[in-house]
């Protein structure tokens, strides 16, 4: 787990002003992989309660344009953050409770998945999304 001192260089790093709900918004994301804004914006009011709901939002664009934080949005789902970037990694969803969990990439390097055609795209990374159902609602599981 990172500590103050590591969000702190994080941020320095991605040309970003050090403050307190930047470090804050940091903190929550790695305790609280996947998570929405509504469970980011609560973490984050744990640790300061006068932080506005729109400053938190601002955050988490400033550090997804930064590359700290990754944005993704499974279809039908609410935006969700993630502190594990970098990797080009994917997801698996549950159809049934939502839960999300990492995949790492079936070859490991960006993209690991080759396109058809790419129209002239340079493309550098591939998303995919794994839909299924978690152990926890699995009939088999129960």
């Amino acid at each position: 787990m990172s500590s103050t001192t590591d969000f702190a260089r994080q941020l320095r790093l991605a040309d970003l002003r050090v403050t307190q709900p930047r470090l804050a918004v940091l903190e929550a994301v790695q305790a609280n992989p996947h998570a929405d804004t509504e469970t980011i914006l609560a973490a984050v009011r744990g640790v300061l309660p006068r932080v506005s709901q729109q400053a938190v939002y601002d955050v988490l664009h400033a550090m997804t344009a930064a590359g700290l934080v990754r944005r993704i949005r499974p279809s039908g789902s609410l935006a969700r953050y993630e502190s594990r970037v970098g990797d080009n990694h994917h997801h698996v969803v549950c159809r049934s409770c939502g839960a999300i969990a990492d995949v790492d990439c079936a070859v490991g390097d960006a993209p690991c998945l080759t396109a058809s055609h790419d129209n002239g795209f340079r493309v550098d990374e591939a998303e995919v999304i794994f839909w299924g159902t978690c152990p926890d609602c699995s009939p088999s599981h129960r």
